[in-house]
């Protein structure tokens, strides 16, 4: 059952991760298309999760996935610089979220929360562990191919990508909270492996909208 769901994840993740970095990367027009397109299918997502029972709250996450969708736009903008920021951004959010699913999964050990009763401290940590990779990865690159200052291996870099892994995953417990309360498993069933689109990007909703606080007040 893990080994198929891992496979399904991995297909997924091989698909469209490099459709969405070179959409990121070489055009601008694409992107908003993409953005758009996301912000149609997990707002679609989110009123399938309420449709049962609509609260404040509800439409709240409205609001908050066009506040995130708005933040994405924001943080990549036009330059290299935000193209960068904006994909370090991302890839915190994805490898903290396949950490949590790795080690979840072949540690187990107590549950964190019974909101999502998936979630484990082993999970956890691999999220934080996981999350520190992609500027590991991108320190490397940058004394060898370009020269982005804020994206080298440093105590303010290594606390963002912590801080980033948090947020995200306290995003996903939040929408896993309206999902268990309206018993719905998952948003959709758009990626194999993932569920909807909305499982896939709920902790990065709640991490691009801190990211673009973050850059306004130039902290990133």
């Amino acid at each position: 059952m893990i080994i198929n769901e891992l496979q399904k994840r991995f297909l997924t993740a091989i698909i469209l991760l490099p459709i969405i970095v070179f959409i990121t990367i070489k055009s601008h027009i694409l992107f908003v298309c993409l953005i758009i397109l996301i912000l149609i299918i997990s707002s679609f997502e989110w009123y399938n999760v309420n449709k049962k029972k609509f609260t404040f709250l509800s439409i709240f996450g409205f609001f908050t996935i066009l506040l995130s969708i708005y933040s994405a736009y924001y943080l990549r903008n036009y330059d290299s610089k935000g193209i960068a920021l904006f994909l370090w951004i991302i890839f915190v959010c994805i490898f903290s979220d396949m950490g949590g699913f790795f080690l979840g999964k072949i540690i187990g050990g107590k549950k964190i929360t019974k909101i999502s009763p998936n979630k484990t401290y082993s999970g956890m940590c691999g999220s934080f562990i996981f999350s520190t990779f992609p500027i590991l990865f991108l320190h490397f690159l940058n004394y060898k191919f370009f020269r982005y200052e804020f994206l080298v291996l440093s105590f303010k870099t290594l606390l963002l990508s912590l801080l980033f892994s948090l947020v995200c995953q306290l995003g996903d417990i939040a929408v896993s909270y309206f999902k268990r309360k309206n018993k719905i498993k998952d948003s959709g069933k758009l990626l194999p492996g993932h569920g909807g689109l909305l499982d896939r990007i709920d902790g990065i909703i709640f991490v691009l909208i801190l990211s673009s606080i973050l850059k306004i007040l130039k902290i990133i």
